[in-house]
């Protein structure tokens, strides 16, 4: 046969007998490689089932081409006839977008950091699947080549037994407490600070989040099919791979493009719907009838009409429902829908490129939201508020909007839950909102919140001018101080360790072999006390320079700043936010702070309050501050004389009545220091 023959594409579908739980789809393809289930609305409802793709998109790759590039094998032209089956989706690029791919195109914007971690994206091509339409008939749908038959023969059969047997049974899982990163008095700071941008002209609407963290003791996609039939939603969907998974209980459409037809239904307006009818009736007519959740909605609908319209045909994009109170699993939604016809020649890439990330989980304007966020909230977005779904040659491209959604990694589980910000948006009712969209989820799988924390003074996050200052950028690269005494480096191991761990966490890099050598050979004819810095950036030569180490006197006054969720662990090279900070609280130096008010580290040092648990207390290494050299010979030294450091949480307030404040620095050594009111 032919080679071009062998690779030619055909819709191929046959039905298949059997049923599942509603909501236990994933269950089907439980154990084989990268599953997903995509259940409710999708593709005209019902739920796309699979697994075993033949081929897992590389992470350097574009994942937004891929989605569009039709001339490419990963995304083929398929042959079809009048024969052929209607409606069909067969297979394609199944997978998520996360937030951190920014808009495309465009720069994209630094994080906060995070503990919790997840591929940027994660996209796999499928040329077969399950499907269940709305009738409840199950089909196996391929896209057929001769060079895949015998694989899809032997697929086909295996998951006609899968079907025929039933799924395998859920197991049991547990979580354990929920806590709240900030506390909902933290996130109505964040909010109280979103509200002083958008009064001083900065942006009209953010969307601000907090994030609730757990641990997971089971397989999560047991955690998604107890979710998924106990709420329903319109978009579930659940992706596997390996240690990571996505269970995402989301109600909201992003994308969904049938030919040149594109519509999106962006959500924005919430209550509480309570089991209750006379209750639920309220709360409806109470959303309803609210101006500000109306306002904040329509501003979103000019934003998603706007991104439309950069790709559709002059005049086509129309709102054909506008803030409809709808319910979903615990709440009410005002949902609105925007339709239009694509240009001749535009594709999913060039679609993706005008619209994400999703304008109702970012603000408007678009840029100057994103770059709010970043600033505002205390950890990096993963899939959260991305897309998930599928791009398929047969069925097009349909993305939910990736809320209400359950992430893993390892142990780690999270769930982040937030809310558009307006002019006159209330922080604590805000806070209050995010934990109601979180609450029918947390419900459903059984959880426990923890004990919130006492409430704790946090001053309040400065706006430094009319863009938030960016955090730093991991680009620009980073850089390791050390002192030299006589031609002698001091503590160069620990230096060189901090430097090469953060080269291998943010680069995937080594440090050269002989990077100690050359330092020695460098510092050997050196005099007197010294600074020496090594800069690392990616791509680029090791430099090294020398200053003059001067003297500073004490006490150091500290200033204190709220930066949501800390710096991070590693020494940047881009200064620009806290020589932001520095230059606002001259000639003080900042004292960072988060927004639940505990202290982190100062702008140059680590921390250390006397007179607590009996000796010292310091921010503990939780992934937000600087893994001091300085801090850490502090704590072996402090335990070789007897003393007790306490590496936990410390309060602002706590640091104020300490009985001495340390600032710690391995250039420095050890300064008192006090905080300035």
């Amino acid at each position: 046969m032919a080679e071009d023959e062998e690779q030619k594409v055909r819709p191929f579908r046959v039905a298949l007998e059997g049923s599942v739980r509603p909501g236990y789809e994933a269950q089907i393809v439980r154990g084989h490689s990268r599953p997903f289930a995509l259940i409710g609305e999708w593709a005209d409802g019902g739920a796309l089932v699979g697994s075993e793709p033949v081929r897992v998109a590389a992470e350097d790759e574009d994942p937004f081409a891929l989605a569009g590039n039709e001339s490419d094998v990963s995304m083929p032209r398929v042959v079809t006839d009048d024969d052929s089956p209607e409606p069909f989706v067969g297979g394609g690029w199944f997978g998520y977008l996360g937030f951190g791919l920014g808009v495309p195109g465009e720069t994209p914007t630094a994080q906060p950091p995070s503990p919790e971690r997840l591929p940027r994206f994660s996209l796999a091509w499928y040329d077969h699947l399950l499907r269940l339409d709305r009738s409840g008939q199950w089909w196996f749908e391929a896209l057929w080549t001769e060079a895949r038959a015998k694989a899809l023969e032997e697929r086909l059969e295996l998951l006609r037994k899968r079907l025929l047997d039933g799924a395998p049974p859920r197991r049991s899982f547990s979580t354990g407490p929920w806590r709240s990163d900030p506390w909902p008095q933290g996130h109505a700071r964040a909010v109280q600070a979103c509200r002083g941008r958008i009064a001083a002209g900065d942006l009209y609407q953010a969307n601000v989040s907090l994030r609730l963290r757990s641990t997971l003791e089971g397989d999560p996609v047991d955690l998604f099919s107890q979710a998924a039939g106990a709420l329903q939603p319109d978009r579930a969907a659940y992706l596997g791979d390996g240690q990571q998974a996505i269970a995402s209980l989301s109600p909201e459409l992003f994308l969904e493009r049938r030919g040149n037809r594109v519509r999106s239904a962006p959500i924005k307006g919430t209550r509480p719907r309570p089991a209750d009818d006379e209750a639920a009736v309220a709360a409806r007519a109470e959303l309803a009838g609210s101006g500000k959740d109306l306002a904040e909605n329509t501003m979103i609908v000019d934003l998603v009409r706007n991104d439309l319209g950069r790709v559709c045909r002059s005049g086509s994009v129309e709102v054909t429902a506008l803030a409809e109170p709808q319910a979903h699993p615990g709440v009410w939604h005002l949902v609105s829908e925007i339709e239009g016809e694509l240009k001749p020649g535009v594709d999913d890439a060039d679609l993706l490129a005008a619209t994400f990330p999703p304008g109702s989980v970012t603000g408007a304007p678009k840029l100057a939201a994103i770059e709010t966020i970043a600033e505002l909230e205390s950890n990096a977005r993963q899939a959260f508020t991305g897309a998930i779904g599928f791009a398929s040659p047969c069925a097009g491209l349909e993305l939910n909007v990736a809320i209400r959604t359950f992430e893993v990694s390892g142990e780690q589980v999270w769930l982040d839950a937030g809310g558009g910000i307006v002019a006159d948006s209330d922080p604590e009712a805000e806070a209050e909102e995010a934990a109601s969209k979180a609450k029918p989820l947390l419900d459903a799988i059984g959880a426990t919140a923890a004990q919130a924390a006492d409430p704790a003074d946090a001053p309040a996050v400065r706006r430094l001018g009319p863009h938030a200052s960016p955090r730093p950028d991991p680009a620009a690269g980073i850089f390791e101080t050390l002192g030299v005494s006589d031609g002698r480096p001091v503590n160069l191991e620990d230096h060189l360790a901090r430097l090469r761990a953060s080269v291998s966490t943010l680069y995937d890099q080594s440090l050269p072999g002989e990077l100690a050598d050359r330092i020695l050979s460098e510092v050997t004819d050196t005099e007197g006390d010294l600074r020496l810095r090594i800069d690392f950036v990616p791509g680029q030569r090791i430099e090294m320079t020398f200053s003059p180490l001067a003297g500073l006197l004490g006490p150091v006054r500290l200033a204190p700043v709220t930066v949501p969720g800390g710096l991070g662990a590693h020494k940047w090279r881009d200064r620009r936010l806290l020589d932001a900070l520095a230059a606002a609280v001259a000639p003080a130096v900042p004292l960072l702070v988060d927004l639940d008010g505990y202290v982190l580290e100062a702008a140059w040092a680590s921390v250390f309050a006397a007179g607590i648990d009996g000796g010292f207390a310091t921010p503990p290494l939780d992934g937000r501050i600087l893994p001091g050299v300085g801090r850490q010979r502090f704590v072996e030294l402090a335990g070789r004389d007897g003393e007790n450091v306490a590496e936990r949480p410390v309060r602002l307030s706590e640091l104020r009545t300490a009985s001495q404040v340390l600032v710690v620095n391995s250039l420095r050594g050890y300064l008192p220091a006090e905080i300035t009111s």
